[in-house]
């Protein structure tokens, strides 16, 4: 379960989570390259970590060959929060835990992290932080660098929803986390963050309007060219369902009107849990979408000009409980992958030619 998918100059990385026996879980990796996957690897195994279907465990390469990845973990004696936890290795199979990203003790949440690459030797870590929670505060954004130490910390946004996956790539500008805002009105629309000489600029993509109490589980997807930026999400403004995308030609600074992806209720409506890669001066978008017993996988293309290609499925999943499908770019192919909820549990994952996208 959990899947998460990684591109870079090497090929695909890719995480998951294993049952291990008597409650515990293994998290392991693999890389897909020259078609074909290499043999996973474990990271890190024990009943601390925890096996959310939404606050998934990752991994990243930084510019040196190094490795970093992440997991949420449980700490002893605390019922309701958990860690963020990080390991480095340089050979993909022992690794050195680093510890926890954040440097507070509250007994809070802290998750859905964002590894990308930074620097010659760091890796940029973004994560939902809750330790203001603690005394009746919101979740924030925060970040930090991790190399061979965990730098300190810093908040990026001091109200964020709560359990909604970021989302991040390279800009010109450096890394950009995309994430689902919460203003004090409970508008919970979708923003991209940067740093910037005078901190971190933000920017909400689009104005939903989007108001609801609880936080929805749905996070943003990114993707950046060297020119365009695009960012896709879920949203139920109006009790609408849509899966939307939003270009940006100037580094998320500002942002074209959004492309309505799909829409609508009953069978077929999206489920959300988006995904979104480049390929040429397209995008495309990956989500889950309700099916009369079950969901489908759907990909389509989308230009910036609102041309749209004919929806096709991935793959069909036994329930909607599929976790969150991924998706990865590896040059002219496009990996998607998520979890059959069978029994038991499997991970499927398909190549296609990013050609055969209409």
């Amino acid at each position: 379960m959990a899947p998460q998918l990684r591109a870079d100059a090497d090929g695909v990385l890719a995480t998951w989570l294993e049952p291990a026996g008597d409650g515990a879980h293994r998290l392991v990796w693999a890389q897909w390259t020259r078609g074909a996957w290499t043999k996973p690897q474990q990271i890190s195994a024990g009943t601390a970590i925890v096996a959310s279907a939404a606050d998934v465990p990752s991994i990243a390469r930084s510019n040196d060959g190094a490795l970093v990845a992440h997991w949420a973990e449980k700490r002893e004696g605390d019922r309701d929060g958990y860690s963020a936890v990080v390991a480095r290795s340089t050979d993909g199979a022992t690794w050195t835990r680093l510890g926890a990203l954040h440097d507070d003790h509250t007994p809070t949440e802290h998750g859905f992290v964002s590894l990308i690459a930074e620097g010659d030797a760091s890796i940029r870590a973004f994560w939902l932080d809750g330790r203001m929670t603690a005394s009746g505060g919101a979740t924030a954004l925060r970040s930090a660098a991790v190399g061979k130490t965990i730098g300190a910390s810093a908040v990026v946004d001091d109200r964020v929803c709560d359990c909604c996956s970021t989302a991040i790539t390279h800009t010109l500008g450096g890394a950009l986390i995309a994430y689902r805002d919460r203003s004090a009105d409970e508008i919970r629309d979708v923003a991209i963050a940067q740093a910037s000489g005078q901190g971190w600029r933000r920017t909400i993509v689009a104005r939903d309007n989007w108001k609801i109490e609880g936080c929805p589980v749905n996070g943003p997807a990114v993707t950046y060219d060297g020119y365009r930026l695009a960012v896709a999400w879920y949203t139920m403004a109006d009790n609408v369902p849509r899966v939307r995308v939003a270009f940006s030609n100037n580094g998320g600074l500002t942002f074209g009107a959004p492309i309505d992806v799909a829409s609508g209720q009953g069978d077929g409506a999206p489920l959300g849990r988006v995904g979104v890669v480049v390929d040429g001066s397209t995008v495309i978008i990956s989500w889950l979408a309700a099916r009369s017993g079950g969901a489908s996988v759907l990909l389509r293309r989308v230009a910036a000009n609102g041309q749209q290609g004919r929806a096709i499925t991935a793959g069909e999943t036994a329930d909607r409980d599929a976790g969150f499908p991924r998706i990865a770019q590896d040059g002219n192919a496009v990996i998607v992958m998520w979890t059959d909820p069978g029994a038991p549990k499997r991970l499927r994952a398909i190549t296609l030619p990013a050609g055969k996208i209409p």
